[in-house]
């Protein structure tokens, strides 16, 4: 995906895709609890994603658009593939977990690419 954000941009879509999926709204007040930021902060966060594209507020409620959605799910398989091939060096959960947060802003695509074969092949996947 050609797409590329700011760090905090993703790290906001990432959090509104995982929210989505426990609940059918979600909440700015939601998304600034589980990022542990202030309400000021995710006002301006929102603004710039609408701003991008990437979602539509109602309200308090915010959306993923199509665009989001894509994008957000694009972020979260990067920090998911990253976190299983740590995890498979011997990295526990909870570090592999944060050090994939970090990691999936920054790993080249051509890194990513050989994290995601490995895991793919561990687990017997075909590359989609």
């Amino acid at each position: 995906m050609a797409i590329k954000t700011s760090k905090s941009s993703e790290n906001y879509l990432e959090c509104i895709l995982l929210l989505s999926g426990e609940s059918e709204k979600v909440h700015r007040v939601d998304v600034a609890r589980r990022m542990k930021v202030s309400q000021p902060a995710i006002q301006k966060a929102v603004h710039v994603l609408e701003d991008e594209g990437y979602v539509e507020c109602e309200g308090m409620h915010i959306y993923l658009t199509p665009r989001g959605q894509e994008y957000a799910s694009y972020v979260y398989n990067r920090h998911c593939i990253i976190r299983e091939f740590l995890e498979s060096h011997g990295v526990n959960f909870n570090d592999a977990n944060d050090d994939a947060c970090e990691m999936e802003h920054i790993v080249s695509d051509a890194t990513f690419e050989m994290m995601e074969t490995y895991v793919n092949a561990l687990h017997g996947r075909k590359k989609e």
